[in-house]
């Protein structure tokens, strides 16, 4: 029971790596707020959990509504230890002169501006505590981008600099910040990223891979049950890429 005593949140926690970071908090004793724009599949995650997890439905690129789910978090568990900044999307495969302002703008605010969000909601409070630890999902995307998919790939390498950043300004404060970059896995993002799921496109993907397959939410759930817990007290600044050898 690593995170006993512990309560988070887990943004795009409904589906794919966030379900898997959840339910891994939860097994090692965690109380977990789910927040996804997805509110349906939150609270029925929530209600399959037990009383230990609650659901909220979040639009993480709107300030309010990331005010909002902080407060529910507060309100429901007293303080906020942990923060998992894991909702995301992404573009189609385009040239990055075909992608539409419209689809930029979706990539920015989802997986840049929310970061700011949730970070002028809750690090005040942690800062209160002199206690937190915030984990942010970026991806190998950030550190080894693949053509077609350009401002995924700067987003989460914009995520990337921002844990550092802010691990650099909040340790003092007691506060750690690291990030995970996955390899793309079984969630709702990858189709999206593939362009189309053929078998074909699945191997070529797959042979990118040393170990041969792709992140699973288990993965992910394990790796940030770690950062996430005391075992990992020294560790901030970090990005972890759990990854299966894609970014050697």
């Amino acid at each position: 029971m690593r995170l006993a005593g512990k309560s988070a949140i887990v943004t795009g926690g409904a589906s794919g790596f966030g379900k898997g970071i959840v339910e891994k908090f939860l097994d090692e004793g965690a109380r977990v707020l789910i927040a996804d724009i997805n509110g349906t599949a939150a609270e029925e995650l929530a209600a399959a959990k037990g009383e230990a997890a609650v659901a909220q439905q979040v639009d993480v690129a709107e300030a309010s509504s990331v005010e909002a789910m902080a407060e529910a978090a507060i309100q429901a568990f007293g303080q906020v230890d942990l923060l998992v900044n894991n909702a995301g999307v992404t573009h189609l495969p385009s040239p990055l002169d075909e992608v539409s302002e419209e689809d930029f703008d979706r990539v920015f605010n989802v997986n840049m501006k929310s970061v700011y969000l949730t970070a002028r909601a809750l690090v005040p409070h942690m800062k209160t505590r002199q206690s937190g630890v915030i984990l942010n999902v970026a991806s190998t995307a950030g550190v080894s981008p693949r053509p077609n998919l350009n401002w995924y790939n700067a987003s989460k390498g914009w995520m990337i600099t921002a844990t550092k950043t802010m691990a650099v300004e909040l340790a003092p404060k007691g506060i750690r910040v690291n990030a995970i970059n996955p390899v793309a896995g079984e969630t709702p993002l990858l189709k999206s990223f593939m362009g189309e799921d053929t078998p074909e496109i699945r191997a070529k993907f797959l042979s990118t891979i040393p170990i041969g397959r792709f992140s699973t939410p288990e993965d992910m759930g394990n790796a940030a049950c770690f950062l996430c817990s005391d075992e990992a007290s020294m560790i901030t600044g970090v990005a972890m890429e759990v990854d299966g050898g894609r970014c050697i």
